[in-house]
């Protein structure tokens, strides 16, 4: 399988993030990254490098053009500010949902705007990993495109909790969107299949009110688990949108053997829509001993849950979400891919 990657992801390491009050080091670390491309080369698959630059309009497919700016400029313009984080980009201020909003004019004010959390500081080299981790996953689908069944995008940092104009969750550009975005220029359905431990909540908001891309999401409830507000099975579309949203909260601790019952449903759901193409945004932090200890699915439960989703016999982009460091991320990795294959 080939494999797409980009070393600007390592111009990224944020060192600001918010737990539960305390201020340490983000688990989206440089390090994921270099594990799970080192341990796929190993496997035999076939790495191509992407560059750090994309086209600017395929971007927009997905983001607005003042989000794009935003990212591309804030970390320059925020160091013209007084008394601020020397190194980062955070937010204090945010736009309270149903209440009117203005796009402020004030640099702190589109921070609080495009920042949703403190999950999703900004460093000087964000801009830059980001593009990067988008191009992979172009890359990837145009390679889908031209008559492979299969590619997987290395993507650093992950994509899937990005909104049109919001970052959030240790995402920026929602590369899986992108993927997507790509795939419907040349299929009149395309069906996004996320299987990160965490609700997908920017993919959700991007694809919500169309019926040309069904958005299926597995993870963790939404009652124990971040992002808390989004995720959950009433959660069905809106508009034309309407019945292409599912959301398959799963309970705290489920085994292998469930998972793969919830994602039979998931399939099915799949089946019906039809779809030309498949994107898989990869979660490896359902893995029993992520730090997230969401679900429990075993490293060869790994390979078990992707042959399934492969009988669906679809053109497939892998986009990599999640999946922190645990000694076994390699191994689920590659495990992962196998069953793809």
């Amino acid at each position: 399988m080939h494999v797409f990657a980009c070393d600007a992801h390592r111009d990224h390491d944020p060192q600001f993030f918010v737990v539960r009050g305390q201020v340490r080091r983000s688990n989206e670390q440089p390090e994921r990254a270099d594990r799970l491309q080192r341990s796929a080369v190993s496997a035999g698959h076939t790495l191509v490098t992407a560059e750090a630059e994309v086209d600017h309009d395929r971007l927009a497919t997905v983001h607005t053009s003042r989000y794009l700016d935003f990212l591309e400029h804030i970390h320059t313009r925020w160091l013209a500010l007084e008394d601020r984080n020397p190194e980062e980009v955070v937010a204090n201020v945010h736009p309270f949902p149903g209440e009117p909003c203005t796009y402020p004019d004030h640099l702190v004010g589109r921070v609080g705007f495009h920042l949703g959390d403190m999950a999703a500081s900004i460093g000087p080299g964000t801009w830059r990993a980001a593009r990067g981790a988008a191009q992979c996953a172009l890359g990837a689908a145009r390679h889908v495109q031209s008559g492979h069944r299969l590619a997987y995008a290395l993507c650093r940092p992950p994509g899937h909790h990005a909104y049109a104009e919001r970052a959030n969750g240790f995402c920026y550009l929602n590369n899986a969107a992108i993927a997507a975005s790509e795939l419907r220029r040349h299929h009149a359905r395309v069906a996004i299949l996320d299987m990160d431990v965490h609700h997908g909540n920017g993919t959700q908001g991007i694809f919500y009110d169309r019926d040309d891309v069904l958005t299926v999401s597995l993870h963790a409830d939404p009652h124990f688990m971040t992002p808390f507000f989004t995720g959950h099975a009433h959660e069905t579309g809106r508009d034309a949108g309407e019945g292409y949203n599912l959301n398959l909260p799963l309970p705290q601790g489920l085994e292998t053997d469930g998972y793969l019952r919830q994602l039979t449903r998931a399939c099915e759901r799949i089946a019906d829509f039809a779809p030309g193409a498949l994107v898989v945004s990869l979660g490896l932090d359902i893995y029993e001993h992520d730090p997230y200890q969401g679900v429990a699915v075993t490293t060869q439960g790994f390979a078990r849950i992707t042959r399934q989703i492969s009988q669906l016999g679809l053109p497939t982009v892998i986009v990599q979400e999640g999946g922190y460091l645990s000694d076994a991320l390699g191994d689920n990795l590659v495990s992962a891919l196998s069953g793809f294959e």
